[in-house]
């Protein structure tokens, strides 16, 4: 059966845990709009992320390309010139590729200069936005501080709530992102403590709802196929990213009251997780972070505040579907519902990401497939391990295309939401997390290069390596036990007793460290056809006096030599 072509809705929450949903299983939260697209289409228990940090993970998702593939390893670190991006693949497909919210990219202005490329022009727009056509970019990182902004760019969010009347330089942190105290004064949402106000914002004038409106205005600005709007009916990939449930931890009302602390899980965590930490372990459970979330003020405060922040996404997603139902384009669009990271909320005696217990790296994914070839699927739970660069394969041969797997490193995921058998599917999953630039990797007395941890998890076992030598010596790995210790409580890489599982594990971080991931302007079939190419162009190899290939091939090698040039000035 042919497929329709369709389009692509990517939308992406950031910091959104992969248990917070009520279809995976949380017992407070319901999440009715994300539900009804799992209940449509196929929710993957199994994702884990790239990189358990903002920038590096998104670079993945766009690359389609592990961490160490493309190199932008860490928040801020820009992404090469040359890497290919979802907006470049689907474009040879004719499809268009567009931004509605944050990317976290930082663009290569060394490599831009380098090759001459203007940000104006078209293809240095491209390159400089990570491979999209902006519709709207915002980050939703204005945070200031002494020596000025974490962000420098032009906040579309920012003029949108001057132009509703918010006044001051950075509405942003003062209204949305921050309430007003019993004594009229500021709350900001970087204190924690005022994490159970309400932020000082219209509900309608918050971010989230901000976002859903812009992609709405996005979608009523694409053409229904019939050559009306500006993009001459082609389809369209649109990435709805969210910069909620990612802190500060403070939403408006009537979000900021709807839980309360007896509706705050206990900390999953365990005394034996302190006791011979591994040293990498032991810096992030120190860390500020770290230290605020194992206090239970902070976690009674802040988890509620983040709940009321995913119900709000949840209750816009419902504006966002009803408005696709409404106009037809539930019936033209894939929809996907992702997230860059997870959220240990002091869990594991951690705040934040960046480690690889399941809170942090591994994350909710849900695809909706409109196509009559999904019909079987619709409502499962696929419990396979998947990685986010395998939306970049999915996304390709859904548009039409064959994964050119030379350049994109993950799998398509076409097969499940078809219900079709799959050969082989991926027998481990693999995260890297580079911290070289953060206060841990120093205070360890790390160089830059070694302050790199890997993660390979398969469904019984999880695996971290890091590279590098400690203060004691090299750093030993971290093993769980996922089927025994699901909740990764008891660190078992010192143990002797394990150590046919570590040196598999090994084995296999061996293997995807030989992987083929830098030849990326020749595909396999390229190299097949060089192969078996004609010999009849160019140089023939190998032969002694030519009678070992047909006489053809040597033509142009045989005859009367020609006199040189100054044996005829001497005659």
């Amino acid at each position: 059966m042919s497929r329709q072509r369709k389009n692509i809705l990517f939308i992406m929450f950031d910091q959104l845990r992969f248990d917070y949903l009520s279809c995976a299983g949380h017992p407070h939260l319901q999440t009715p709009h994300m539900d009804r697209i799992a209940q449509q289409g196929v929710r993957f228990s199994r994702c884990y992320v790239q990189s358990p940090v903002c920038g590096a993970s998104r670079m993945s998702f766009y690359t389609g390309r592990y961490t160490s593939s493309h190199g932008a390893q860490w928040n801020n670190f820009p992404l090469k010139v040359g890497e290919q991006t979802l907006g470049d693949h689907l474009r040879k497909l004719g499809m268009n590729s567009y931004l509605v919210g944050k990317t976290h990219m930082r663009v290569d202005e060394d490599g831009m200069k380098r090759l001459g490329l203007s940000p104006d022009s078209l293809i240095g727009a491209r390159i400089s936005e990570c491979g999209f056509d902006i519709f709207t970019r915002d980050d939703g990182l204005w945070g200031e501080g002494p020596d000025g902004f974490y962000d420098q760019r032009r906040s579309p969010y920012n003029e949108y709530l001057k132009s509703k009347g918010y006044e001051g330089r950075n509405p942003w942190h003062d209204y949305a992102n921050a309430g007003v105290d019993e004594n009229g004064d500021l709350a900001s949402g970087w204190f924690m403590m005022h994490a159970d106000k309400p932020a000082n914002i219209s509900e309608q004038d918050s971010e989230t709802p901000w976002l859903t409106r812009e992609v709405i205005r996005f979608m009523e600005t694409r053409s229904d196929g019939d050559g009306d709007g500006d993009d001459g009916g082609a389809p369209w990939m649109c990435h709805a990213s969210y910069i909620k449930p990612h802190w500060p931890y403070i939403v408006p009302e009537p979000y900021h009251n709807m839980y309360g602390g007896n509706q705050v899980p206990a900390a999953l965590r365990h005394p034996d997780e302190r006791q011979d930490a591994h040293p990498v372990y032991s810096q992030f459970m120190n860390n500020a972070i770290g230290k605020a979330f194992q206090r239970d003020e902070v976690r009674e405060a802040v988890i509620p505040a983040y709940m009321g922040l995913i119900k709000q996404c949840d209750d816009q997603m419902g504006v966002l579907f009803d408005y696709m139902e409404k106009s037809g384009r539930m019936e033209d669009t894939m929809i996907v519902i992702t997230s860059d990271h997870g959220d240990y909320l002091g869990d594991h005696w951690l705040g934040e990401k960046d480690l690889f217990h399941e809170q942090s790296a591994k994350v909710p994914l849900i695809v909706y497939d409109p196509s009559p070839q999904a019909d079987a699927s619709r409502g499962t739970v696929c419990d396979e391990l998947v990685e986010s660069i395998d939306l970049a394969a999915t996304f390709v041969e859904y548009g039409g295309g064959e994964v050119p797997d030379h350049i994109i490193e993950g799998k398509s995921l076409m097969p499940f939401l078809e219900a079709q058998p799959t050969d082989h599917w991926r027998d481990f999953a693999i995260s890297e997390y580079d911290y070289s630039a953060t206060p841990m990797a120093a205070n360890l007395g790390l160089a830059p290069r070694d302050s790199r941890l890997f993660m390979v998890a398969d469904k019984n076992w999880k695996f971290m390596h890091a590279e590098g030598v400690g203060p004691e010596g090299p750093f030993r790995p971290m093993l769980f036990d996922l089927h025994n210790d699901p909740e990764e409580f008891h660190d078992l890489g010192g143990s002797w007793e394990h150590r046919e599982i570590i040196d598999m594990m090994y084995a296999r971080l061996a293997v995807w460290g030989r992987r083929l991931s830098q030849r990326t302007t020749r595909s396999e079939a390229d190299i097949e056809k060089m192969r078996s190419g004609s010999r009849r162009r160019g140089i023939v190899l190998g032969t002694y006096d030519g009678s070992e290939v047909d006489p053809e091939w040597t033509v142009k090698y045989r005859g009367k030599a020609r006199p040189r040039p100054d044996q005829n000035a001497e005659k």
